[in-house]
């Protein structure tokens, strides 16, 4: 987003999370769900949405147009939140809806951080986005926009079973319901990020041959600590192709000191 979108969803996520705050748990779920579904219907329909993030077109005219598409429809949390998206400056429509969705996605975790679910979430989130990678067929299926999204969510219900606390389901089925062209399991990735930094927390996603015992779990986080100078959440997932040593991503940095990549780099340089 360029700065004039991340002013509006900051401004924005402000004044939905004091709104929410004095609300009951169900009605900040709701609007959770409303900001999802208008999100999802924005995207198909580019015409309304241009209009909505006309910044020249009139206040007053963006906020009829939310009521006549939504009110009614949504409650009236949502409905106001809405009003407040519309009647701010974005540099592009397409922003619009990142936005809305994003502010979605912070009402659920803002509720799973008040109810202090949210490393549960978190982690049942990492799990399942390591199930999508693992199996890449499902993450095709579960994300196809073409099959129905009743079909897509049994199957999500079917995979989740009864395994995950109720805001996790929520999130990932809101993620199914519209993934809008992206890879599924970049979304749940997103997701983690997300509740990461709710807690002023970095995720490292560690890849490692076998189990770390808490010793040197904790020795890796120090670590992580002092080099990114910030507070790290790890994530591990196992592949014994590694041999030994880890594989460490942090955003766009990678850190691959595991055995099977020293080896290719020793088998490299004898072939030279």
């Amino acid at each position: 987003m360029q700065p004039a979108s991340r002013a509006a969803l900051a401004a924005a996520r402000e004044r939905l999370e004091s709104r929410i705050g004095g609300a009951s748990g169900a009605e900040s779920a709701r609007v959770g769900d409303d900001l999802a579904a208008v999100a999802a219907v924005l995207n198909e329909q580019p015409a309304i949405r241009r209009h909505l993030a006309d910044s020249a077109a009139p206040e007053q005219a963006r906020l009829t147009m939310v009521d006549a598409l939504f009110g009614g429809k949504v409650s009236r949390m949502s409905l106001e939140t809405l009003g407040e998206v519309a009647t701010s400056r974005w540099s592009r429509p397409q922003d619009l809806v990142e936005g809305i969705e994003e502010l979605a996605w912070q009402a659920l975790l803002f509720l799973a951080e008040q109810d202090n679910s949210l490393d549960d979430v978190e982690d049942e989130l990492f799990r399942f986005g390591r199930i999508l990678v693992a199996h890449p067929h499902l993450a095709s299926l579960l994300g196809d926009e073409s099959a129905p999204v009743a079909g897509r969510l049994e199957l999500l219900n079917t995979v989740l079973a009864d395994r995950t606390r109720p805001m996790t389901r929520r999130l990932l089925e809101q993620a199914v319901r519209a993934p809008r062209g992206r890879p599924l399991e970049e979304i749940v990735e997103g997701l983690v990020d997300r509740a990461a930094a709710r807690r002023e927390r970095s995720v490292a996603y560690v890849t490692a041959a076998g189990p770390l015992s808490q010793q040197q779990e904790q020795r890796l986080i120090d670590v992580l600590n002092r080099i990114y100078q910030r507070s790290i959440s790890l994530k591990i997932d196992l592949d014994p192709e590694l041999l030994g040593g880890l594989v460490i991503r942090v955003g766009d940095e990678v850190i691959d000191g595991s055995v099977a990549a020293r080896l290719s780099q020793a088998r490299q340089r004898m072939s030279r």
